[in-house]
């Protein structure tokens, strides 16, 4: 037990600053002060534990240390404000298991629970928190220096997103998934050979229900013990930035789960959640809602997503469920919500947060991404916070994703009569810093695969979906694809079993694979495809009106002139000829990616390498190109000087 004079040196040690800043909900670092720290008092090696639980009456540490006995190490009241409890445990050390037994001030509630800053935890479903270090020898120094030049806005980006528990499994071993450093190196070699720049992991955070791939969140300062250590996970992360991949991780402060050893009802009170179900119940996810409006959950929130950063050397952040954040009604019926003070439906006190957590992530971190998954028309989200915006980097172009599926789901034979629902994205391609993502959530609950999604024969089925990634990478704004996708993965993706990696043995898949790969390899060599995604000069239609023969034409421009790439889309497998396309300039135009080539699995038919510009005007341009136009195809070109 901690005497009132024992003096503890280093993390676990609180301050009244600590506690000052914490009960403002300015304390941003919360993980070295609250939780299980090891640590030295007058010379006596243990465990100094703190854990906020303003309306518990007792609070005791139980573990394997003292066969759960509640009565042997209770803590102690830190001061009669701050709400936290602590004590130091002599004697213990890294790999202890324990649990906090709270004693309620009220309804004579009992409770074990978990520490809510915890990070490790035992593999689910065993349900205690591990004692543990978290030191560990960093080789990333060299990304970590220079990040800031491959990931920022104008960098290339295209992310590979992955669900580390399905991406490869081991069959000879009961199936099992790779552990983390076994995806270390698998995933590096993979992602560096097919040309993504980065990797973004669905939620890490430790989870009780595998089956919600880590979308119900209850340790978050601790990442799933089911493939390793934390260490472990450092070594995944250190791997991947030592080969030159960034680290994306889904963070999901929007909601949480149930579990009694979690985080709701902690102290016999709704001290994480509002009390009010109309506020504080996720009628969707049946889980607990986050109370933004109290300072200490501010803390606690914003801690999780700088602990990653600093811990963990992360790249950016992708919140989940911005929108059910942001709107009071969402997924409710009137009469099912509570209006804000001003009689409106947004959550001034989760707006009031999100700016917040951003201000101070980009103060700490200025070369991180936050990408923010927000499906509504809410305005200026990707804009700072100076501008009255929501302060992130990045916004998940849901409408493109949406109109662009529905699109390319219809019978070409009728697609000239939906040909706006194609286009629609450009004109408001630039209102925001938008990502392009065909993300988990479009291979999933009976949606089958994106191969699945495609009209036609076995052909028409892989010529549409290269034709629908080229397209996106035509298209302004960042790319996200996720895995197996890359290879036109045939069954819905299953969070309990591996991708079908086996497939690659056929053409048609490989021809797949290496048309992603070529994509990737493009659009980090053509600054016209990157670095002007969120600029609306960036962006010219040659165009867009001929809904008829569904053809699309523009052009993608970079800071020079000279880096101007040719974009033209076939969206009917109608093999077209002569087909005349307006350009800027004269001189040789080079074909530099045909997804009809045969190493793609297509027909074999395009230009021949290029076309020379005829001196005839067309689309009000004095230059033109006659061309020839594959069935479902998207061809890039470049002119030569």
């Amino acid at each position: 037990m901690q005497t009132k004079d024992a003096i503890i040196y280093g993390a676990g040690h609180i301050t009244d600053h600590d506690v000052y800043f914490f009960k403002e909900g300015s304390h941003f670092k919360l993980y070295n002060k609250l939780g299980s720290h090891l640590a030295e008092v007058k010379g006596v090696k243990g465990v100094h534990f703190a854990v906020w639980a303003p309306n518990a009456e007792e609070v005791s540490v139980i573990g394997d240390f003292n066969s759960w006995n509640t009565e042997t190490h209770k803590l102690s009241v830190r001061d009669d404000w701050s709400g936290i409890w602590e004590g130091f445990m002599p004697g213990l050390g890294a790999g202890t298991l324990y649990k906090y037994h709270i004693k309620s001030k009220y309804h004579d509630y009992r409770v074990q629970k978990g520490d809510p800053f915890a990070v490790r935890w035992e593999t689910p479903p065993k349900t205690a928190s591990v004692v543990w270090d978290l030191s560990y020898k960093w080789n990333d120094l060299d990304w970590m220096q220079n990040r800031h030049l491959r990931n920022n806005l104008k960098s290339p980006i295209s992310i590979y997103e992955v669900h580390i528990g399905s991406w490869r499994r081991v069959p000879e071993d009961n199936n099992r998934p790779l552990d983390y450093r076994e995806l270390a190196h698998q995933l590096a070699d993979y992602v560096k050979e097919m040309g993504f720049t980065h990797v973004e992991f669905l939620p890490v955070m430790e989870h009780p229900f595998y089956g919600s791939w880590g979308y119900q969140t209850l340790g978050y300062f601790a990442p799933t013990s089911r493939y390793g250590t934390p260490q472990d996970f450092m070594y995944l992360v250190d791997h991947l930035h030592q080969n030159g991949i960034g680290v994306i991780l889904d963070w999901v402060p929007s909601h949480f789960p149930s579990d009694e050893y979690g985080l709701a009802y902690f102290d016999g009170t709704h001290l994480f959640e509002h009390a009010d179900p109309k506020k504080g119940f996720h009628p969707d996810w049946a889980s607990f809602i986050f109370n933004y409006g109290r300072n200490e959950v501010r803390s606690f929130l914003i801690s999780s997503a700088m602990h990653w950063l600093d811990k963990y050397h992360i790249d950016g952040l992708r919140v989940d469920a911005v929108a059910s954040m942001l709107y009071l009604d969402y997924s409710r019926n009137d009469g099912e919500w509570i209006p804000n003070e001003y009689g409106g439906r947004e959550n001034i006190d989760a707006i009031s947060f999100i700016k917040r957590m951003n201000e101070a992530l980009y103060q700490e971190y200025p070369d991180i991404q936050m990408f923010a998954e927000e499906s509504t028309a809410w305005p200026m989200v990707s804009k700072p916070t100076y501008l009255g915006g929501l302060g992130f980097s990045m916004k998940w172009n849901m409408g493109w994703m949406h109109d662009t599926l529905k699109y390319f789901s219809k019978n070409p034979v009728h697609r000239k009569y939906y040909h706006n629902q194609l286009t629609f994205s450009i004109w408001y391609a630039f209102t925001e810093n938008f990502m392009l993502p065909l993300s988990h959530d479009e291979v999933v609950h009976g949606k089958g695969s994106l191969l699945g999604k495609m009209p036609g024969d076995e052909w028409q089925k892989f010529a549409n979906l290269r034709l629908l990634y080229g397209y996106m990478y035509g298209h302004p704004g960042k790319k996200l694809l996720f895995m197996g996708c890359e290879w036109g993965q045939v069954k819905e993706w299953g969070h309990d079993e591996s991708l079908e990696w086996h497939v690659l043995q056929y053409p048609v898949h490989n021809g797949m694979q290496k048309w992603v790969k070529d994509l990737n390899h493009l659009l980090k060599t053509e600054p016209a495809l990157h670095e002007t995604d969120f600029e609306n000069a960036g962006f010219e239609w040659i165009d867009f009106h001929d809904w008829e023969e569904s053809v699309i034409s523009f052009l993608r421009k970079g800071h020079e002139t000279r880096d101007t790439i040719l974009v033209v889309c076939n969206l009917t497998p109608v093999y077209r000829t002569e087909y005349r396309i307006g350009v800027p300039a004269d001189g040789y135009w080079r074909e530099i990616l045909n997804s009809d080539a045969a190493e793609y699995g297509g027909s074999g038919k395009g230009n021949l390498g290029g076309v020379n510009a005829d001196y005839v005007a067309s689309h009000k341009r004095p230059y033109s190109l006659r061309l020839t136009l594959p069935p479902l195809s998207v061809c890039f070109f470049k002119r030569s000087f």
